[in-house]
């Protein structure tokens, strides 16, 4: 049964509220890039990002007939939603992080299926992934060994 959620990354900055039938099932993915963020997600049927647009950050993961969208706060840096277009999933999709959710308890994302998408051994041709980052055109640039901020 859908249920309508909100959610939010650790610092507030960005929040969204996404239609989602948990009960429907779950997927963690052991690709490189979702085993690094631990991804755990839920299609949405329908999602809206509420707040914090300027502050999102973009991880785009490309491989030849498939491309995902890795949405990060570029404040505290918690990955929030992706959305993309995979084979597997059959059609374009928004799915967001079960551990972004407010309100949900955690028997919910365990009471339906978890897939475990096996990103790393189903395919017998390693993928060529072309990771690009990106950042909003209002976040530091903050390089490597550059003080970005100091705490008040």
């Amino acid at each position: 049964m859908e249920n309508l959620y909100s959610g939010s990354c650790h610092c507030g900055a960005v929040r969204y509220r996404a239609r989602l039938d948990l009960a429907a099932g779950t997927c963690c993915c052991n690709c490189r890039c979702c085993a690094k963020i631990r991804s755990w997600g839920a299609l949405a049927s329908d999602f809206e990002l509420l707040q914090g647009g300027e502050v999102l950050g973009d991880y785009v993961k490309v491989r030849d007939d498939a491309s995902i969208h890795h949405h990060f706060c570029t404040r505290c840096g918690v990955t929030v939603y992706g959305h993309g277009y995979v084979p597997e999933v059959g059609r374009a999709f928004v799915a967001v992080q079960l551990s972004t959710l407010g309100g949900a308890s955690i028997k919910e994302p365990v009471s339906g299926a978890v897939r475990h998408s096996e990103g790393r051994n189903d395919n017998p041709r390693e993928p060529r992934l072309t990771p690009r980052r990106r950042r909003s055109r209002s976040a530091s640039a903050g390089g490597v060994g550059e003080k970005v901020g100091t705490a008040a």
